[in-house]
């Protein structure tokens, strides 16, 4: 059995999964919250993007299950001898991945590509000739890569396509048939009924998207054994699997960076707009000093203290993957505690409006605490307020680590992240010709979960937001047999709120 090796952002990130499950658990038992959250399970454009996200979730979490595989035994070795494990650390996608992460070439490939990117000195009929070189590995099974390349990637291509277009109809019809349980309609009209958007849960564009990354998928494992789909970088290592890599540390940065900066800042953002006078004076003096300080040169002080820290004690750890790691976590909780000064003014306006309102004024006469007050009536109203600018924070967070890792502050240079893969595209989007295909693969990735994260945040702040549900209800007149359903809802959030 192999040793299984617990790091500390895998521990945060299983920590918040439980969060997460929990918090569903009692959305799922509590009424008024359910009520809500349906608001968001009936906007198309939240759920596709929640589709994407639970793909990067996915990939993160495989991520983050890492063991020291178990060495064989030495033939020298005693009886009594304990296993021995092997002083690299893997997880579970570099098990998955292994044709891909052990598939090195010397330096750049173009995508799909079958020779080097750059000219060397080869011997050909036992000359001396400068000509591109066969990659070891892209290509490797082609004979003669003129007159077979292109048949053959069209081959995979269509192949792949195919696969992952099946799999895609066999989610559509297996969908169509869960929804005819208990109803008398067959799977035919479930079909339909999801074609032409006749459900209550927007399943056609949750489809859609599904299917479009079934396809990608598809495509992706039809050609990945046999070439690099999005070719590779100047040390020779697939770009690709780089970038599904890099997906675990962004999301490392921006949920436990966003974690780190919501109790500082609902804390004092609620405690100056309450109790005002001298706790307002003091907190604001607090946050203003720190605002004014450059955040890259107060980041990269903590950084570099840290980096000392774990200099002067390497015994701390037994991989060099367990102290990068812990780079990755300070990191995280650095970028946290210094940025929250932005939410907390946010927060401190807010509730400087809301101590004037007439159902807090009425607490306050029948003797609520100050604690109650803000507990029950304050911090229920800040919660679009929190919950779209941690969004807006968390994609921040993830542009924030390229900008730390350009001036050499950001994440350990062994750990994989859209950060380090742009930092290291800028020199190579200067050279003629110019190696576009890393940049372009970060890129890509990294707007993928930003935009996925910010479209559902938008459905999440008109959800718990009575005033902006309000807006919309009014916008759009609702469709046939959702009328009472939006009037319900937003009655009961109203009153979940002037309670």
């Amino acid at each position: 059995m192999p040793k299984l090796v617990f790091l500390a952002t895998d521990l945060a990130l299983y920590a918040q999964l439980v969060v997460i499950a929990f918090y569903i658990w009692h959305a799922w038992c509590t009424p008024t919250l359910r009520q809500t959250w349906r608001h968001v399970l009936h906007d198309g454009a939240a759920m596709s993007a929640g589709v994407v996200l639970v793909l990067f979730v996915v990939i993160a979490v495989l991520d983050s299950v890492h063991f020291r595989p178990l060495l064989p035994p030495a033939p020298a070795a005693a009886a009594d001898a304990g296993p021995a494990y092997s002083t690299r650390t893997l997880s579970v996608l570099d098990v998955l991945l292994a044709g891909p992460r052990e598939a090195r070439e010397r330096t750049y490939s173009v995508p799909l590509g079958t020779h080097q990117f750059s000219k060397e000195s080869i011997l050909v009929d036992g000359k001396s000739v400068r000509d591109f070189p066969r990659l070891q590995f892209g290509g490797a099974h082609l004979k003669d890569v003129y007159e077979e390349w292109s048949g053959d990637v069209v081959a995979k291509s269509a192949r792949g396509l195919l696969a992952g277009a099946t799999a895609a109809l066999a989610g559509w019809l297996l969908l169509a048939f869960l929804r005819t349980r208990g109803t008398p309609e067959g799977v035919l009209v479930s079909l339909r009924a999801i074609w032409d958007q006749n459900t209550v849960v927007p399943w056609r564009a949750m489809l859609f998207t599904a299917t479009g990354g079934v396809m990608f998928a598809g495509w992706v494992l039809a050609l990945w054994p046999y070439y690099h789909v999005f070719g590779t970088d100047q040390t020779g290592n697939d770009v690709l699997f780089q970038a599904l890599k890099s997906v675990r540390t962004a999301v490392v940065i921006g949920s436990l960076a966003t974690i780190a900066t919501l109790p500082l800042a609902i804390i004092f953002g609620i405690f100056a707009g309450y109790y005002k006078g001298r706790v307002d004076d003091a907190i604001q003096y607090l946050y203003t000093v720190l605002s004014s300080i450059p955040s890259v040169l107060l980041i990269s002080a903590f950084v570099l203290m840290i980096q000392v820290f774990i200099d002067k004690n390497p015994q701390l750890f037994e991989t060099g993957l367990e102290r990068a790691d812990i780079r990755l976590f300070l990191l995280a909780a650095i970028l946290g505690v210094t940025g929250w000064a932005g939410l907390a003014r946010l927060l401190r306006a807010e509730t400087l409006k809301l101590g004037e309102l007439d159902y807090v004024q009425a607490a306050r006469a029948f003797g609520v605490s100050d604690a109650g007050i803000m507990r029950r009536h304050i911090l229920p109203n800040l919660t679009h307020i929190v919950v779209i600018v941690s969004v807006l924070d968390f994609s921040g967070l993830v542009l924030y680590e390229a900008v730390l890792s350009y001036v050499g502050v950001g994440v350990d240079p062994t750990t994989n992240s859209f950060g380090t893969m742009i930092n290291g595209a800028r020199n190579e989007m200067s050279r003629d010709p110019v190696v576009w295909w890393n940049l372009l693969a970060a890129f890509a990735f990294m707007v993928s979960l930003v935009l996925s994260m910010t479209l559902f945040a938008s459905a999440v702040r008109e959800a718990f937001d009575p005033r902006a549900r309000a807006f919309r209800v009014r916008r759009n007149k609702p469709v046939a047999g959702q009328k009472n359903l939006h009037a319900s809802a937003a009655s009961t959030a109203l009153g979940n709120t002037n309670a």
